[in-house]
This record gives structure tokens, C-alpha cells and sequence, in this order.
């Protein structure tokens, strides 16, 4: 499990950084790619990357404002180019008002997929559980932005125990049939009469991975409660320390205020993202300097990275 940043800036593209997307890649967990926020230029991310456009099967929008979904109806048409036989359907979540944007987008252009969009649209009255399949669940709550915005909570369930072969082997369990049986769990008697009793050779689940992915806000409790002992937060970091009085007055939060969150809500690991234009590389090293201060595991992420879970 690994994140991807397609772009790391804030409000406008620059030569460093792009503007707003993210992927959550569950290439070894369930096959798939996970968009998060697809701002203009994305596409063209994406081919500096091994992505393939047909694994992205789920984009979970976190605002309405441009930098976060310019970039989608290039994405989605670019997609449709694919062979027959790779195309796939896709999901969209997001604020309503999402799906108008994308099809009068289409509409207008004259675009025609072959391929479905299948919608998922909320307000701030129908959010919690937007997302629950047989290994993860995904919660959005609202933010404190300048508009509706959202923050994503994904929660991998509990992965099964292991079993362990070498210690079956040793109690005289042939491999084969009788393997499958245990590792189902199944209680089993051998010709010998033992009982292997299954529970006894599967090791205990293993808790699953929590990544918190947070769209443009100022502080707010809401984000604490999204980041609860998440494995990692995707936190904005518009403004540097000294400037919260700016940030709140834009909707936004300083690198100050992200590593509160961090710390407040007990997470392990803080990536700060959607980084202004006007910071610089020594900047930056001071940006995650200060933040250090706060919360320790602090990391200013740049585009086209890859961070493993």
C-alpha cells in the first residue's frame, strides 16, 4: 500500500509543484487505484508515474474548487482512449454538484466514454460511511473551508492470520487438502488419531492500515476526529508558522496548525501537502523544521512521490 502525489501545490500550478492529486495505490490488497482530488494537469502527472488510468477505479473529490477537479473531464476522456478490452467503469464521490460539473463538461466537449461513471454525491446531511466493501470501509466528514469541503477517512479492515506451514509440517499434517482445511480454520483429525485444532496454527489478525486524507481547511475538530491513530495524515499546509491569522481568513491551515491536528489525534505519521508557490526549498526545510517542534514524524511531501504504509 503506498501514497502517490500527482500535486502538491496550492491554488495554481508553479514549475515544482502541481496543483491538487493524490493515489492511495491497493495494487496488492485489492488491484486497484484510488484517486483523491484531480486538479488540472493531473493526466499529464500521471504519465510520469507507472499508474494505469484503467487501475484508478474510485476518485473521491474533496471540493468543488478548481485546482481539485479541473483536471477531471481531460482525465476521464484520456481514459476512454484504452483498448476495448482494458476499459472499465469508475466511481466518483463527492460534494453534489460534482456530477453536473463532469457531465456538462462532457456534454459540452462533446466527449463520449465508453465506459460508466457511477456518482456518489453528499451534503453535509448525508455524510459518515460513504464506502464499505469486504476489506475497507471510507468516512467523510466536513471541513472548515471556504466552501463545502471534506476530509476521508480509509480504514482497512482487520487482514487474517497467517498460517504457519512449517509448524503444521512438524505436527504431521501432510500438505494438500488438510492444509486448506486448517487455514479455513477447520479443526481437523489425522489417521493417527490427533486433532489439530486449527486456531492453534493461524496467527491472531492483524490490524488494518488507516490513511487520513484531508481537502483544504482551517483547524477544525473534525479533522482530529478523521486522523484518530490514523498510520498516516495527508494534512494542507498553505501558510507557515506565524501566518494563522492569514490562514484562517482563507480557509486554510498553517504547518503549525497541521502538526496539532497530528499530534491531538495520535497519528504516526504527518505528510504535509498542498504547499503555497511562494515557499522555497530552504523554506520548506524550515516549514518542516517548525512543524518537527509539534509533532516529531513530519514530512513535506513533493510531487510525484511515493510514500509506503
Amino acid at each position: 500500500m503506498q501514497l502517490q502525489f500527482l500535486g502538491t501545490g496550492a491554488g495554481q500550478p508553479s514549475k515544482a509543484r502541481n496543483v491538487s492529486s493524490l493515489v492511495l495505490k491497493l495494487l496488492e490488497e485489492i488491484n486497484e487505484v484510488w484517486m483523491f482530488d484531480c486538479g488540472e494537469g493531473t493526466q499529464h502527472q500521471i504519465l510520469e508515474t507507472t499508474i494505469k488510468p484503467r487501475k484508478i477505479s474510485k476518485i473521491f473529490i474533496t471540493h468543488l474548487h478548481g485546482d481539485h477537479i479541473f483536471g477531471l473531464p481531460g482525465f476521464l476522456s484520456s481514459r476512454s482512449f484504452q483498448a476495448n478490452e482494458e476499459q472499465t467503469d469508475i466511481e466518483i464521490y463527492g460534494p453534489k454538484g460534482i456530477k453536473n460539473f463532469v457531465m456538462s463538461s462532457l456534454r459540452v466537449s462533446g466527449s463520449r466514454l465508453p465506459y460508466r461513471i457511477d456518482f456518489h454525491e453528499f451534503d453535509e446531511n448525508s455524510l459518515g460511511k460513504i464506502l464499505e466493501t469486504d476489506k475497507f470501509t471510507v468516512y467523510a466528514d466536513k471541513l472548515d473551508h471556504t466552501i463545502f469541503c471534506v476530509g476521508y477517512r480509509v480504514m482497512q479492515k482487520d487482514l487474517e492470520g497467517t498460517l504457519d506451514a512449517d509448524k503444521l509440517r512438524e505436527a504431521g499434517v501432510p500438505f494438500g487438502p488438510l492444509f486448506g482445511k486448517v487455514k479455513n480454520g477447520q479443526d481437523i483429525i489425522l489417521e493417527d488419531g490427533t486433532k489439530i485444532i486449527a486456531a492453534d496454527y493461524i496467527s491472531a489478525p492483524r490490524p488494518g492500515k488507516t490513511i487520513t486524507i484531508l481537502g483544504d481547511t482551517r483547524k477544525t475538530d473534525s479533522s482530529v476526529r478523521l486522523a484518530v491513530a490514523a498510520d498516516v495524515l495527508v494534512h494542507e499546509a498553505t501558510y507557515g508558522k506565524g501566518d494563522e491569522k492569514m490562514a484562517r481568513k482563507h480557509g486554510h491551515s498553517t504547518n503549525m496548525q497541521a502538526a496539532e491536528v497530528a499530534k491531538e489525534a495520535g497519528v504516526k505519521q504527518l505528510l504535509l501537502n498542498h504547499i503555497s508557490a511562494r515557499f522555497l526549498s530552504k523554506d520548506i526545510r524550515v516549514m518542516r523544521q517548525d512543524a518537527s517542534t509539534v509533532f516529531e514524524n513530519v514530512h513535506v511531501v513533493k510531487d510525484l512521490e511515493e510514500v509506503e504504509i
